[in-house]
């Protein structure tokens, strides 16, 4: 099984919150785990603001911070080019997306494309995990 995951999935194999366990469970057996290469700036981002919101002590952020980044490099990253931006351009004008959920969905698609097998698509958002489901998608909606 491929598993795709956006930056709100990836964030909870590294921090423990509701839906962590579930990441869990769908990354033990997945042959490949993908994400866009926007995923590294996204998480560090968003584990540096916990960090600053006192939500991750000094030793906890160390911790999660080079477990994400040791992570990241096995994952099958899909990186931004001008064939996931024509896909981005076709899936906008279909679904109601953000820009960064429009480039996870479309990373998904490129995955599909290229392995000739469909990822489970993981995320957080019940609003992308639309899209990605009305695209052929399976979708495993997690915890927000």
């Amino acid at each position: 099984m491929i598993l795709y995951c956006d930056t709100s999935a990836l964030l909870k194999r590294f921090v423990s919150e509701i839906g962590s366990d579930d990441v869990q469970e769908l990354w033990a057996p997945a042959t490949q785990v993908a994400t866009s290469v926007v995923a590294f700036s996204e998480s560090l981002a968003a584990l540096a603001r916990r960090y600053r919101e006192k939500d991750l002590s000094d030793d906890q952020h160390r911790e999660v911070r080079t477990a994400f980044m040791t992570d990241y490099e096995g994952l099958w990253r899909i990186p931004v080019s001008p064939t996931l931006n024509q896909k981005i351009a076709d899936l906008v004008l279909q679904y109601p997306l953000r820009g960064f959920d429009a480039i996870h969905l479309a990373s998904a698609l490129l995955v599909r494309e290229h392995s000739g097998r469909s990822p489970f698509f993981a995320c957080c958002d019940k609003n992308l995990n639309r899209a990605p489901a009305a695209a052929g998608l399976q979708t495993i909606p997690l915890a927000e």
